[in-house]
């Protein structure tokens, strides 16, 4: 039977993981290393490197504009601290961010494509991501076809990324793989590759409306796809934990983590991205020792 280009390309790395040798490497990277990342400007750097996201039924042009509006005056209250990275919100109010916000280096981001399931037609998913882009966005996060995915359709999840990509251009396609329902750390590796193959600029863990979002363990075989991807064809590929991130250590950890597997050329609010709203005001908190509710 001849083998995929698919399965070819999966060929060239290790996807046969033990998810016990993967728990047990990264509880030992955690164990000690994270502490010595427990600083003040790891914090500012984490702060620099959020996703202010706003992903609710309810919201509507004001309450996006004015979401967009605290970024502006955040830039104006604490010049000394960086920006956030992104705004992200769903595709149709792309229009009200870019008419909103002021403040330059922070990007656009739309979930995109049926967020967060991506069950519908793929003509739709071209569509929104298209007029999303139109609109102002400069980065788009998709969902990867995870069904595709689980009954082996590597040629499914490939077009569709592809398909995605170019619709994108030379704006960011951010591919969430939707970790918590892989499960397992060889068909996270596996559809990590897949992901970058068809040309996703980052890989995202999860949309946070899962049960199971983000893990450390997750986020450890992602970031080893990246590098041995990186090492294969020399390009560089962006990481995104998102969903459960609730403390200043969570950050931390994942911080250290991609510090351990990717090293510090890694470690800009270009290549990592936090998927996560409720920790601004936390570390902003943290970062200034006193109790803040900013955003």
């Amino acid at each position: 039977m001849e083998i995929s280009k698919y399965d070819q390309a999966l060929g060239k790395y290790n996807t046969d993981l033990n998810d016990a040798e993967i728990k047990a490497i990264v509880e030992k990277i955690v164990t000690e290393k994270v502490e010595k990342n427990n600083t003040a400007e790891v914090k500012k750097f984490l702060f620099g490197s959020i996703e202010l996201t706003t992903l609710k039924c309810t919201d509507c042009d004001s309450s996006v504009m004015e979401f967009t509006e605290k970024v502006n005056e955040f830039d104006d209250k604490f010049p000394h601290l960086p920006h956030v990275a992104t705004i992200c919100v769903y595709p149709n109010f792309a229009g009200v961010v870019s008419e909103t916000l002021d403040v330059e280096g922070v990007e656009i981001a739309c979930v995109s494509g049926a967020f967060p399931s991506a069950q519908t037609f793929q003509e739709i998913k071209i569509a929104e991501t298209a007029l999303a882009v139109k609109d102002g966005a400069t980065e788009i996060d998709m969902v990867m076809p995870v069904g595709k995915f689980l009954t082996g359709d590597y040629e499914g999840v490939v077009d569709e990324i592809e398909e995605m990509k170019a619709i994108c251009g030379e704006r960011k396609l951010k591919v969430i793989l939707e970790t918590g329902c892989l499960k397992t750390a060889s068909n996270i590796k596996k559809a990590a590759i897949l992901a970058m193959y068809a040309g996703a600029d980052y890989i995202k863990t999860s949309t946070g409306k899962e049960k199971v979002a983000a893990t450390p363990e997750a986020a450890y075989v992602m970031c080893q796809a990246i590098k041995e991807y990186f090492d294969e064809t020399g390009r560089i590929v962006g990481f995104k934990p998102a969903g459960g991130l609730n403390t200043s250590l969570d950050a931390i950890t994942y911080y250290t983590i991609v510090k351990d597997v990717l090293g510090d050329k890694w470690l800009t609010n270009d290549l990592l991205r936090l998927g996560t709203s409720r920790l601004a005001n936390v570390l902003l908190s943290e970062i200034e020792g006193e109790e803040i509710k900013f955003f």
